[in-house]
C-alpha cells in the first residue's frame, strides 16, 4: 500500500482564475480599453503565480544583509537584497508596476489599472509593493512640488520602465520621538554657503527600503519653531556616484515580525547633503501627497495578501481529504471560505474605488464632492482594509490545520506580512483620528459620502439585496446621528468613539460597493454574506 502523501496547495494564472478582479474591470473599463491592458495583466498573474510564486518559495529563508565595513575598514554600509528582491525591482520596471500611473494612455483608469497590476505583483514579491509605493508617492510629491530641478532630475528615473534606469524613492518620517507626531522630530537642516544645499544631521529610526537610491524626509531648519509647521521637506540622494553613502550611516537592519525582504534601517544622518523640495515650513503638509498614494498601495497590498490566502486555502480545500470527503465538500469548510471570500470582495471594491478617486484627482476630472470623499476615504480605506487583511491571514492559516503554522509550507509569511498594514502609514487609532479631521476640515460632513452611498443603491433592484441595502442605510444614519451626538458631548467622547465610528464607515461604504456590483454581475452572494458580519460597530 502507498503511504499518504498530501498534495500542497498550487497557483494557476492570477488574473484568469480572478474572478472578482475581471468582473470589476469589465464593469470599471471601457471595452476597448479592456482589452488594451489585460494581456499585460495576464501576463503579470502568469508570473505571479508560477515563476515568482515559485522564486518566492526558494527564497524563502533569506533576507537583507547590512555590511558595514570593508576588509581594509572602511565604512561601507553596503546593503545586498535577496534574489527574490532582484528579480521583483526588474519585472516591476519593466511591467510599469509604477510608469502605468504616469504614462496615462487611459486617464484617470490608468491608476485602476496600475492597482490591479500592483495586486497581482505583491503577494509573490514579498512586499516588493514597499518601495514602489513610496517611489510612487515620491514621484507624485515632486511633480506637486512645481520645483522643476527635482522633477527633471528625479522623476524621469522613478517612472521610467527601464531597470537600469529605475530608481526606488525611501520615505524617512520615523525618530525615536515617534512616527505618528512627527512635529517631535528632531532632524535638524543647516544651509550651505550656497543657499540651495542644506546638510542634515538626526537620526532616523525606523527607514524603510534603505536601499533606495533616494528619499523624501522631513527635518526643521535651524532658527524654525517646535512642531509640524516648522518642519521642512528635503529630497536627498544616498550614494554618491561611487556608491558610498553620502554622509549617511546605517546603525543596524530592524529585526521585525514580518515584512523582511524589506530592508529597514536605523540611521545617523551626519551631514547628509539635502535640497528643499518646496519652502521651508510645512514639511508635513507638503509630504501628504506621498502619504496619501502610500495609503492607497496599503489597501492595495491588503487586498492582493487576503486574495492569495484564499486562493491557496480554496485549492488546498479541492485536495485535502477529511472524515471521508475533500474539505471543499464540507459544509463547514465553505462557510468558512464564503465568509472569507465576502471581507475579501468588500474590500477590493473599497480599495480599487479609492483607486479610480486618485486617478480622477490626479487628471483634474474629480469633481469638487468626489474630492472631499477621496479626503476622507483615503484613511477610511486604508485602516478598513488593513484590519481585514490581518483577520483574513489568521483564518486562512487555520484552514490548513497543522500546515499553516509551518513555516516551510510558505503560509505563515501570510499572517506575518500582513499585520505590517495596520501599522504601516498611520495605526488604526491615528487614522481614525485623522478621518475626524477630514471630516471638520469640510462644510458637508458626512454629505460627499451619503451622496457615493446614494448612488451605489439607487441602482438596485434584485429583491434579494434589499435586506443588505437596509443595513446600509441604517449604519450611515447611525454614523452620523453619533457624529452629531460626540461633537456636542465633547472631545473625549468624540475621540473615544473615533475608531468604531471610521471602521463602521469603511464597512458601510465596502456593504454599498458589494451591493452595485452584485447588482451589475447578478451575483448576490458576498453582498448578502457581508450584511451580516457586522457593519454598524457604533455602540
Amino acid at each position: 500500500m502507498t503511504p499518504f502523501q498530501q498534495a500542497p496547495p498550487t497557483l494557476g494564472n492570477q488574473y484568469d482564475d480572478d474572478r472578482v478582479l475581471r468582473s470589476y474591470l469589465a464593469q470599471v473599463l471601457p471595452g476597448d480599453m479592456l482589452k488594451e491592458v489585460e494581456e499585460s495583466l495576464r501576463e503579470m498573474g502568469r508570473l505571479a503565480g508560477a515563476d515568482l510564486y515559485e522564486l518566492q518559495l526558494e527564497d524563502r529563508l533569506n533576507e537583507p544583509t547590512l555590511t558595514q565595513w570593508d576588509a581594509w575598514g572602511n565604512r561601507i554600509d553596503k546593503i545586498e537584497v535577496t534574489p527574490l528582491w532582484r528579480l521583483a525591482e526588474r519585472i516591476a520596471a519593466e511591467h510599469g508596476v509604477v510608469a502605468t500611473a504616469y504614462e496615462q494612455k487611459h486617464g484617470s483608469l490608468s491608476r485602476v489599472h496600475q492597482c490591479a497590476l500592483a495586486y497581482l505583483f505583491t503577494p509573490s514579491t514579498d512586499i516588493y509593493s514597499c518601495p514602489l509605493a513610496m517611489t510612487d508617492g515620491a514621484a507624485r510629491t515632486l511633480l506637486n512640488s512645481g520645483n522643476q530641478m527635482l522633477i527633471d532630475r528625479a522623476v524621469p528615473h522613478l517612472i521610467t520602465r527601464d531597470p537600469k534606469e529605475f530608481w526606488t524613492a525611501g520615505q524617512w518620517m520615523t525618530e525615536l520621538t515617534g512616527g505618528s507626531d512627527v512635529g517631535l522630530s528632531e532632524t535638524i537642516a543647516k544651509p550651505e554657503p550656497d543657499g540651495k544645499t542644506f546638510r542634515l544631521y538626526g537620526r532616523k529610526w525606523f527607514t524603510s527600503a534603505i536601499a533606495s537610491q533616494i528619499a523624501l524626509t522631513l527635518a526643521r531648519p535651524e532658527g524654525n519653531p517646535p512642531g509640524g509647521r516648522g518642519l521642512a521637506l528635503f529630497y536627498l540622494e544616498t550614494r554618491d556616484e561611487h556608491g558610498r553613502p553620502r554622509n549617511i550611516q546605517i546603525n543596524r537592519l530592524k529585526d521585525k515580525l514580518g515584512t523582511r525582504k524589506v530592508p529597514t534601517a536605523e540611521l545617523t544622518l551626519d551631514g547628509t547633503p539635502a535640497q528643499l523640495v518646496k519652502e521651508s515650513t510645512d514639511g508635513v503638509r507638503n509630504i501628504s501627497p506621498l502619504l496619501n498614494v502610500t495609503r492607497l498601495w496599503n489597501g492595495i497590498s491588503a487586498v492582493s495578501l487576503m486574495r492569495r490566502g484564499l486562493a491557496l486555502a480554496s485549492d488546498f480545500a479541492q485536495k485535502r481529504v477529511a472524515f471521508g470527503a475533500p474539505l471543499s465538500e464540507k459544509p463547514l469548510h465553505r462557510d468558512t471560505l464564503a465568509t472569507l471570500q465576502a471581507e475579501t470582495e468588500a474590500a477590493f471594491h473599497l480599495a480599487f474605488y479609492v483607486a479610480e478617486l486618485t486617478g480622477q484627482s490626479e487628471t483634474s476630472e474629480i469633481l469638487e464632492n468626489d474630492a472631499r470623499l477621496l479626503r476622507v476615504l483615503t484613511p477610511v480605506m486604508k485602516l478598513t482594509t488593513g484590519k481585514q487583511s490581518v483577520m483574513v491571514a489568521s483564518e486562512v492559516l487555520e484552514t490548513f490545520g497543522g500546515a499553516g503554522y509551518v513555516e516551510d509550507t510558505g503560509l505563515p509569511v501570510l499572517l506575518r506580512d500582513s499585520q505590517v498594514l495596520p501599522i504601516w502609514e498611520g495605526t488604526t487609532n491615528v487614522l481614525a483620528l485623522d478621518t475626524l479631521r477630514a471630516l471638520r476640515g469640510s462644510d458637508n460632513g458626512l454629505s460627499p459620502l451619503e451622496s457615493a452611498i446614494t448612488r451605489c443603491l439607487e441602482i438596485v433592484q434584485d429583491e434579494r439585496l434589499a435586506d443588505a441595502a437596509r443595513v446600509v442605510r441604517s449604519a450611515l444614519d447611525h454614523a452620523a446621528s453619533w457624529l452629531v451626538y460626540a461633537e456636542q458631548a465633547g472631545p473625549e467622547v468624540l475621540e473615544a468613539g473615533a475608531r468604531r465610528f471610521a471602521l463602521t464607515l469603511g464597512r458601510t461604504m465596502e456593504l454599498a460597493l458589494l451591493i452595485k456590483y452584485a447588482q451589475l454581475s447578478h451575483d448576490c452572494a458576498a453582498a448578502r454574506r457581508f450584511a451580516s458580519s457586522g457593519i454598524d460597530l457604533i455602540f
